[in-house]
């Protein structure tokens, strides 16, 4: 390096510092001698500064969001050059048929499986595959695999090999850039920014006041009318027959698994292909656009605006008077994927003449079968509509001086309650007593010399037949009475002892005092109400009551699916789960850690989740660990304390995990929808029997082999509660080795069972 300025040269420097103790190099020099002794120059500021040389900052590496947003776009300018005339044209030979695209699709497969692009890659020739779909001779068939299910009923899966996965990726980035600017806005699910944060925002803030709600489920696997309808469909925005040549033989193949309802089913399953979520999205567009139609008939019969503007009056013309006073109708839609909520404000006549329409439509142009059971139920029913796999209730909001005068009535109500209760468990304790007394009793007359002749016991001792045992002479005896006073089998056995037999023997005085204070707090807080209300401001008061759109989790279904992967036992308590003791300690914490990380993504804004998390998911794992290593908890929690510090245990906790769970639905393509399976270790990879991981792009060493179990199968509709809800047969007990890294993805949630290759073995 060298410093040139005002025509001196580096060797006319008599001497120079470096200074690098900043991570900048300064350079400068005292004083300058020439060769003839001139004097020396007294330099300014601005020319020592010139002399300050700054190093370009090394660029921060790429994030997983940034690399798939990378590769998109470089696929994206390819398939824009293809516009013109309105149309895209030959997709499949100009951009897709291309070495460049299908390296960048590989790359982008990889990312979803979260690999690393600096490792090592497949054996795959990008020229030889790009020449064989540019010429059309590429064979779906001996490039996509099944797999059957084990026993009777067999049951198979195809699914795609790395080859035509990289296919389907490039075909999947290419549609998006041709469709993403022409989704309707009611349109959420594997979109960026449109996802099912966004669809739980616009129905809780945008719809005010509805009326009326009803869920459209659909239930149909894709048949040639849906394949045809669907390419005539895309044949208005893309102009390529060797495209829809290649959807028809994927379909042939069995490799084109979209099914309507399936995302409602289970998300990230390993049958619901990368180009299924797309292809979904661009047939259900025709039923947004529909819905927009019909929502636009309806409400430009409003006769309620006095000043409507011109185009509302021109569409009610042309309607004509034949369509009747619709006053004050409007129609909200929101779709995630193949779930579908229609929301009506208005009369019930009209919503069931809209669900008419949307109706036959679906079944008449977009060929889809669905639920048509479903009711249309008002907004402020208490049972809500079941949506995206929660329970979406309206309730009322009441004032600061409305909710004193309720808090005041809850107290009293209160204190009332804990009254009956403690009433109610003395006389059961009592009614044991008395039982207890009476067994003795029979016992006693068993002993000549203190059996009591005159007693009523011994008159009926008669009716004992011979060889009884004491226990069962009683038994008939508590049946013998209970005939007696006509008690009906259902009433619980609390009931029976407090009511028929101790309250009897109780003094009337003592139960009419207490009878007398219930009813005396019964009458108290509905007068307190209403007189506390009439001193209130009449501002406080409204006439009509205020509803918020609010979120539920399915808390039984929850709860179900706890026990059922052994989470808790069959009382609701808190265990460890024995499938995971073989595993690493920090694996098994991964996989609870999988747990919150769903649930916080899916039923953040429920508050009843994370007293779950707190009582039963982090109490559960430390259950695990402390069977796992025979210690106690309270060792365990001092052991793997920063380890366990991932499961929230406090409200910061929470907030901090929300803030960490956020991601991208359009660019991590199905992940976010993950469900969570239940792995075993099945066997540990030794030199004789090795095997590398199955996640597709990785070559990396897998040092054990687990056994996926599918602990919740269950028929459609079912709850999405962050483990796999519905998946297929044939994967239920299968073995695939994983290296530790994409174990802990897996667990997590980084990945899907999308990135899984199950032909491995093969």
């Amino acid at each position: 390096m060298y410093v040139q300025k005002c025509g001196l040269r580096a060797t006319h420097l008599e001497w120079f510092n470096l200074i690098s103790s900043t991570g900048k190099r300064y350079i400068g020099y005292s004083s300058l001698k020439s060769i003839n002794n001139a004097s020396i120059e007294k330099m300014s500021l601005a020319s020592s500064l010139a002399c300050l040389v700054d190093e370009s900052d090394e660029r921060k590496p790429m994030n997983r969001l940034e690399l798939k947003r990378f590769l998109e776009l470089r696929i994206k300018k390819r398939v824009k050059h293809q516009f013109r005339d309105g149309k895209f044209h030959n997709l499949i030979e100009k951009v897709i048929a291309s070495p460049y695209t299908l390296q960048d699709a590989y790359d982008s497969v990889r990312v979803n499986s979260k690999v690393n692009l600096a490792s090592e890659r497949d054996n795959i020739d990008f020229d030889s595959l790009a020449e064989e779909l540019a010429s059309g001779k590429f064979d779906i068939n001996s490039n996509i695999n099944s797999i059957s299910t084990r026993g009777v009923n067999k049951e198979k899966l195809v699914l795609p090999n790395l080859k035509m996965n990289v296919i389907q990726e490039a075909i999947r980035i290419a549609l998006e850039v041709v469709y993403r600017p022409h989704f309707s806005k009611i349109s959420h699910g594997c979109r960026s920014g449109r996802g099912q944060s966004s669809a739980l925002k616009y129905i809780c803030k945008e719809i005010v006041n509805p009326d009326w709600w009803f869920p459209l489920v659909l239930d149909k696997k894709i048949d040639t009318r849906i394949l045809s309808k669907l390419i005539s469909t895309m044949e208005s925005k893309i102009q390529d027959p060797k495209l829809y040549s290649i959807f028809h033989s994927m379909f042939n193949a069995g490799v084109l698994n979209m099914q309507f309802g399936g995302f409602a089913k289970g998300h990230g399953l390993p049958q619901e292909d990368v180009l299924s979520p797309i292809l979904m999205n661009i047939y259900l567009d025709l039923f947004d656009r529909e819905i927009l139609n019909l929502s636009m008939k309806y409400e430009v019969l409003d006769d309620s605006q006095c000043n409507e503007s011109k185009l509302r009056s021109w569409f009610r013309r042309q309607m004509g008077p034949t369509q009747g006073n619709m006053s004050g109708v409007r129609v909200h839609c929101c779709r995630l994927m193949d779930e579908i909520l229609i929301v009506v404000k208005g009369s019930k006549e009209v919503s069931l003449a809209l669900k008419s329409e949307i109706e036959t439509y679906m079944q008449g142009s977009l060929y889809l079968d669905f639920d048509s059971k479903t009711n249309i139920l008002p907004c402020n029913d208490i049972r809500g509509v079941k949506f995206m796999g929660k329970i979406i209730k309206r309730t009322v909001i009441e004032s600061p001086a409305v909710r004193a005068v309720h808090k005041l009535k809850e107290k009293v109500e209160l204190f009332a309650l804990q009254k009956e209760e403690a009433w109610d468990e003395g006389m059961v304790r009592i009614g044991k007593k008395v039982l207890g007394h009476g067994f003795k009793k029979v016992k006693e007359s068993e002993i000549k010399h203190l059996a009591d002749c005159n007693s009523v016991l011994s008159h009926v001792s008669c009716f004992r037949k011979p060889g009884m045992e004491t226990d069962h002479w009683y038994k008939v005896l508590l049946k013998v009475w209970m005939q007696d006073i006509n008690l009906k089998k259902i009433d619980p056995e609390e009931h029976i002892l407090s009511k028929y037999i101790t309250e009897k023997a109780l003094p009337q005085d003592l139960k009419d005092s207490f009878y007398t204070f219930q009813n005396h707090a019964k009458s108290y807080v509905s007068s307190e109400t209403e007189s506390t209300a009439t001193l209130l401001p009449e501002s406080s008061i409204s006439s009509e009551s205020v509803y918020i759109t609010q979120v539920f989790p399915p808390l039984k279904a929850i709860r179900m699916c706890l026990q059922r992967y052994g989470i808790t036992n069959l009382e609701g308590h808190p265990r460890a789960c024995h499938m995971l003791v073989l595993l690493d300690h920090d694996h098994i914490i991964d996989w609870f850690h999988g747990i919150v990380n769903r649930w916080l993504t899916w039923y953040h804004l429920c508050d009843e989740i994370k007293l779950i998390i707190t009582e039963k998911v982090r109490k559960s794992c430390i259950r695990t660990l402390a069977t796992k290593y025979r210690l106690n908890e309270s060792e365990i929690e001092r052991k793997f304390d920063s380890d366990l510090s991932r499961l929230p245990s406090t409200e910061n906790d929470f907030v901090k995990e929300i803030l960490e769970s956020c991601y991208d639905e359009g660019l991590l393509y199905g992940i976010p929808y993950s469900g969570l399976c239940l792995l075993s270790l099945a066997r540990i990879v030794s030199e004789s029997r090795p095997c590398t991981c199955f996640v597709i792009g990785c070559r990396a060493a897998a040092p054990c082999v687990y056994t996926i179990h599918a602990m919740q199968r269950q028929k459609f509709p079912v709850w999405v509660t962050g483990f796999s809800s519905c998946i297929h047969p044939s994967i239920h007990r299968r073995r695939i080795g994983l290296c530790k890294q994409h174990l802990k993805d897996l667990f997590i949630g980084h990945i899907s069972l999308q990135s899984i290759s199950f032909d491995s073995w093969n």
